[in-house]
C-alpha cells in the first residue's frame, strides 16, 4: 500500500527499540492472524492446503500440491506462526479515537504524532513536509483527501510521471 490512517488512544506512543527507531508492526488482528495460521496447520497435517481461488462449490481446503510436498514442514510452506509483538495492540473498544498517518510499505511505522480530526492531522502533514512517497510531499488537500479516504496507494504512473499515491488520489 503506501500510507494508512491508524486509530490509537490519546497519549499513546508507538514502541521503539533500544536505538530509538520505531519498530514495524502489522495492522490487523493478532488472534485473527494466529487462528488462521492454526487452521491452515490443521488443514496441512490432514494433507491439505488452501485453495485460493475457489471456483463455485469448490472447498476451501484442496490436497497438497507438488510444491507443497516438497516443504519438510508448515512453517516452510506458509512461514512461522504470528506473533503478538509483530501486531499493533487491540485497544478497548472506544478508546482509539486519535488518527495517525503510517508508512505502510513494509510492516507499517508512524510518520505523524495523533490527531483528532481528518484536518489537524493533514495540516500538520503539510506543515512539515511529510513523505507522502520517498522524497515527495503533498499539499494541504492532497493529505486531507487522503486523511478522510483512510489510505493511499505508494506511488502512481499518470501521464509518463511518478506521483505519490497522496497526490494522484486527491487529483481525482
Amino acid at each position: 500500500m503506501g500510507r494508512e490512517i491508524r486509530m490509537v488512544p490519546p497519549g499513546w506512543q508507538h514502541p521503539k527499540d533500544a536505538k530509538g527507531k520505531y519498530i514495524p508492526l502489522l495492522k490487523g488482528s493478532f488472534a485473527q492472524a494466529d487462528a488462521e495460521w492454526n487452521e491452515g496447520y490443521a488443514a496441512w497435517s490432514r494433507g491439505e492446503v488452501e485453495n485460493y481461488y475457489p471456483k463455485d462449490g469448490e472447498p476451501k481446503w484442496k490436497p497438497k500440491s507438488a510444491e507443497a510436498l516438497k516443504c519438510s514442514s508448515y512453517t516452510e510452506w506458509s512461514g512461522s506462526r504470528p506473533s503478538p509483538d509483530d501486531y499493533m495492540p487491540t485497544f478497548p473498544e472506544g478508546t482509539a479515537t486519535m488518527l495517525m498517518m503510517y508508512e505502510d510499505t513494509s510492516e507499517g511505522t508512524p510518520i505523524s504524532p495523533a490527531f483528532e480530526t481528518p484536518e489537524k492531522l493533514a495540516q500538520w502533514l503539510a506543515n512539515t513536509g511529510a513523505s507522502a512517497f520517498g522524497d515527495m510531499t503533498a499539499t494541504y488537500e492532497q493529505w486531507l483527501a487522503t486523511c478522510k479516504s483512510g489510505w493511499a496507494v505508494s506511488a502512481v504512473m499518470q501521464g509518463g510521471r511518478m506521483m505519490s499515491g497522496v497526490e494522484a488520489f486527491a487529483d481525482k
